[in-house]
């Protein structure tokens, strides 16, 4: 059997020869190459089914939790969504070859900034099987071949999709080799394929805290991630107490275990004996535990009382914390200290209020009457995305097309030599 690091270094290398020519694959290849691989998964939708079973039996038998299970289910609705998922990013613009900007020097010189594909992304992921397809569209579509290492607990299902996905996109004249699978679940992969500068450009884990700082310390190639969702709604005293009752039942109840749910709330103290009783109600009739300060706790006596770590915590539960402020100083600098760069909102009237929030809140997101669920590739309007990077370099936000590229400088001449 080859060795972990010979087995990883040729996934590397292949990779590398076929990003070469996936980068000046034309929009019409790329496209027919995510159509077929629709087609396919719909065609082989049965054999799909069957490989996620012996996934789903094993988790079953290991103590996997329900909710687990169900992230790692590939049933009708999930095989549905992926070719639905395949077909859009078919559909939206091919983000190669985009000139961003253009101008010409006194010397004659033009000069054009033009996107490009990165090159070799690897993507660690994890249980969920629906991010290989996604994956694959997205890097595909914006010239990149992808390395893919999904959870082990997803092994059959990935090693399925991924060869189904490979052979599709080889029938329409794509490289093979444009997308590969780690198919190997010892740790060691992982490790070994976090050092190949060689052949691989960028690394995007996507998953929980513990994967992405693993990821982040072992990684020699450079790693764009969002460590936590720790998201903030801040209720001014300017506020529409309706629309914010709206905005924060919404932020933390529509989907509470995504990164974009809100985890704790700001409320001004001049409206705070109104709206927290009636936002207590509302979100405890919808099962949130409230954990708040001495402040909130003074006004709604039976909330649990908040602890220091419940400040800057990613609950990805039906738990919110709680806190009265003076000011909109103080709810800026909360937000500052314990907060994680992901999403923000403010609920108010005031336009000098909102305007300053907007303004100071250092977030890859930053909203004004509105939830903190839209910090959303596909609510903005970018389509698919791969992820929501709160880096501060290169991509910030959702990671759509446009983020999976970078650029180069095309400069034309008439025979100019410097002097």
């Amino acid at each position: 059997m080859v060795g972990t690091r010979a087995y990883v270094e040729d996934l590397g290398r292949r990779a590398r020869a076929a990003s070469a020519a996936l980068a000046t694959a034309s929009t019409e290849t790329k496209n027919a190459a995510l159509l077929e691989m629709a087609d396919a998964v719909e065609r082989e939708a049965p054999a799909l089914e069957a490989a996620n079973r012996l996934d789903l039996e094993a988790a079953e038998k290991s103590g996997v939790s329900t909710a687990m299970r169900q992230r790692l289910a590939l049933d009708k609705k999930a095989i549905a969504e992926i070719c639905d998922g395949l077909r859009q990013v078919a559909s939206l613009p091919d983000p190669v070859g985009e000139v961003l900007g253009a101008w010409e020097r006194p010397n004659g010189l033009r000069i054009s900034k033009v996107r490009v594909p990165i090159g070799v992304i690897a993507m660690i992921y994890e249980a969920r099987p629906n991010v290989t397809p996604d994956a694959a569209a997205l890097c595909i579509k914006s010239g990149n071949a992808v390395i893919l290492r999904g959870g082990r607990e997803a092994l059959h299902s990935n090693i399925a999709l991924a060869r189904l996905l490979r052979n599709a996109a080889a029938a329409k004249g794509l490289p093979g080799d444009s997308l590969q699978l780690v198919e190997r679940p010892e740790h060691e992969a992982v490790n070994e394929l976090l050092t190949l500068n060689a052949y691989i450009d960028l690394v995007i884990p996507r998953g929980g805290e513990a994967l992405i700082r693993k990821v982040t310390e072992l990684s020699t190639i450079p790693v764009i991630k969002h460590y936590r969702g720790v998201c903030h709604v801040y209720v001014d005293r300017s506020a529409d107490l309706d629309m914010a009752a709206d905005i924060v039942v919404n932020a933390k109840v529509q989907k509470p275990a995504v990164c974009n749910a809100a985890e704790a709330l700001l409320v001004h103290e001049e409206i705070a004996p109104v709206f927290l009783p009636r936002i207590a109600e509302l979100l405890r009739a919808r099962g949130v535990e409230l954990r708040g300060d001495a402040g909130a706790r003074a006004i709604v006596p039976d909330m649990k009382a908040a602890t220091d770590d419940d400040w800057g915590r990613e609950y990805l539960d039906l738990i919110l914390a709680v806190r009265v402020v003076r000011n909109i100083e103080e709810a800026i600098a909360h937000i500052a200290r314990h907060g994680s760069q992901h999403s923000d909102a403010i609920v108010a009237k005031d336009t000098g209020a909102a305007e300053r929030f907007l303004r100071e809140v250092d977030s890859s997101a930053v909203f004004w009457n509105a939830s903190t669920r839209f910090n959303d590739g596909g609510q903005f309007g970018m389509g698919a995305e791969i992820g929501i990077s709160t880096d501060r370099i290169h991509a910030r936000g959702p990671m759509a097309l446009p983020e999976l590229t970078i650029y180069k400088y095309v400069v034309r001449g008439t025979g100019q030599v410097r002097e």
